[in-house]
């Protein structure tokens, strides 16, 4: 009996405590931010942007469309990974464009593609033929502000900083439950990366908002020694923190955010989400993958209880300890990326109450299906991404 309420209560005290903990990462993240923000950028950084494009023709005419409208300027590279669709007609007509503004645009075209994670292979190629000082990443189906390149160069120019994640964040001008369950967990995801890269953990990062050294790649031993996985971002970012002296760093302002489409079907959904959760559970990183293991072990053993409450009544704590700890993420959201979510009346807040209330019972899904071994897969080529 002992054992089992040490189990019961334990498991909620430990949950709590590990969202704690977050929240302070958080507040550090965003102490140091403010001090990265105002500091004064080097007119003579050389900034190469690495896109790789794999079909996007649907979903690309925001990128092409805020691209030119940077403040400050920079080598643009798309990678167009064997696209059947329209995006290299897309891609040469932006080229076109970009030389009468006078910008440095260039298209890399892959004829085949190894794996095993294609997307990472197109990012080395990008990289190999990147000419900047410093390498900023993101996708095809993202809209970057003006300030974009400004906010994120002026960032990682701290001499003691390798890499900066920056958040991204779904575009909020959609309706319906589905979409807003989207702008919640892609913010709620983001909190935890600021949380973990403030408290010296970081093991992530959203791909599509990143920019990293040119010196602290090198340290490493090149792009070409990050072994390979379903989130190519976040093994990047392992070994930058744990190879090199370098710092890493989450930007926990909205200056330099990104925004990405929702995904239209709970399909894409689930594809894209399984990625970033293998990426997590299947890390080449030992610390990472046991913080995210351990986090999404208690998460799930909370949500598992709920069933059995009927037949066993005091395990009430292990779900308690769950909502608890959402809503501590609920309050960090909104305090750091309010103007980014979506807002209205009753309806769109009831929408954030269920959003808060499936959220774990999602990732407890998408951590059994990670376990149970299905695996996501890269654009349209219907190829599965290992799990390194």
């Amino acid at each position: 009996m002992i054992l089992y309420d040490i189990f019961r209560y334990g498991h909620g005290i430990l949950l709590i405590a590990l969202h704690t903990a977050v929240l302070i990462g958080i507040c550090l993240e965003w102490r140091r931010d403010r001090r990265l923000v105002n500091r004064q950028l080097k007119d003579e950084a050389k900034v190469s942007v690495i896109i790789p494009i794999r079909n996007e023709s649907r979903r690309m005419e925001g990128l092409l469309r805020t691209l030119p409208e940077q403040t400050y300027p920079a080598e643009i590279i798309f990678v167009d990974d064997r696209s059947t669709d329209e995006s290299p007609a897309m891609l040469k007509a932006f080229a076109q464009d970009a030389e009468r503004r006078g910008i440095d645009c260039r298209i890399i075209t892959l004829t085949e593609n190894p794996g095993p994670n294609h997307k990472q292979y197109a990012l080395a190629r990008g990289i190999a033929e990147a000419k900047g000082d410093y390498f900023l990443f993101t996708d095809g189906d993202c809209e970057v502000p003006p300030g974009w390149i400004h906010s994120m160069t002026r960032r990682i120019q701290d001499e003691n900083t390798g890499a900066v994640i920056g958040p991204v964040f779904r575009n909020k001008q959609g309706k319906g439950v589905f979409h807003l369950f989207q702008c919640y967990d892609h913010t709620l995801r983001y909190d935890y990366l600021v949380g973990a890269t403030g408290l010296g953990a970081a093991g992530g990062g959203f791909g599509n908002n990143l920019i990293i050294s040119k010196q602290a790649l090198e340290a490493v031993g090149g792009y070409e020694k990050v072994p390979p996985s379903p989130t190519e971002d976040a093994a990047l970012i392992s070994q930058i923190r744990r190879g090199t002296q370098y710092r890493i760093h989450a930007v926990a302002m909205p200056d330099a955010a990104v925004e990405t489409y929702c995904e239209k079907t709970w399909r894409s959904l689930i594809n894209q989400t399984l990625r970033w959760n293998n990426g997590g559970i299947f890390s080449p990183e030992i610390l990472t993958r046991f913080n995210y293991n351990l986090l999404m072990l208690i998460i799930g053993t909370g949500i598992l209880a709920i069933p059995l409450l009927p037949f066993f009544p005091s395990l009430w704590t292990l779900p308690a300890g769950v909502m608890i700890s959402m809503s501590m993420n609920h309050i960090a959201a909104f305090c750091l990326f309010r103007t980014k979510m979506p807002n209205g009346k009753l309806p769109v807040k009831l929408g954030y109450f269920f959003a808060m209330l499936f959220m774990p019972v999602y990732s407890t899904l998408m951590t059994a299906m990670g376990y149970a071994g299905i695996k996501p897969v890269w654009g349209q080529n219907n190829a599965p991404i290992g799990r390194g």
